[in-house]
């Protein structure tokens, strides 16, 4: 069974930080493009960053970019979510998902989500 499980999430002040982990079972992550969405409480869902199986090439959307680093450990096929200097806009239910592509629009499974909360 194919499954994504993430772990992580909690409450954190400000300008803290915390890492999500997507940890694959019945399926090896490498060979996947492995994405990170998060969906805020009354909006749509959005992509936060993904890395490619191919290269490793990663991609950020710019409200991120420069805080939040997307990395991969093969050995424990496992994908992780660093996410510094977290502001209260942050705040969302983030899931990880695995596509042939690095494609927000086209990702194949999907993990349940992991809450994300960020206030004083």
């Amino acid at each position: 069974q194919l499954q994504l499980v993430e772990s992580g999430g909690g409450l954190v002040q400000p300008g803290g930080s915390l890492r999500l982990s997507c940890a694959a079972s019945g399926f090896t992550l490498d060979r996947y493009g492995i994405g990170w969405f998060r969906q805020a409480p009354g909006k749509e869902r959005e992509g936060v960053s993904c890395i490619s199986s191919s290269d490793g090439s990663t991609d950020y959307r710019d409200s991120v970019k420069g805080r939040f680093t997307i990395s991969r450990d093969n050995a424990k096929n496992t994908v992780y979510l660093q996410m510094n200097s977290l502001k209260p806009e942050d705040t969302a239910v983030y899931y990880c998902a695995a596509g042939y592509h690095c494609d927000y629009y086209d990702m194949d499974y999907w993990g349940k989500g992991t809450l994300v909360t960020v206030s004083s």
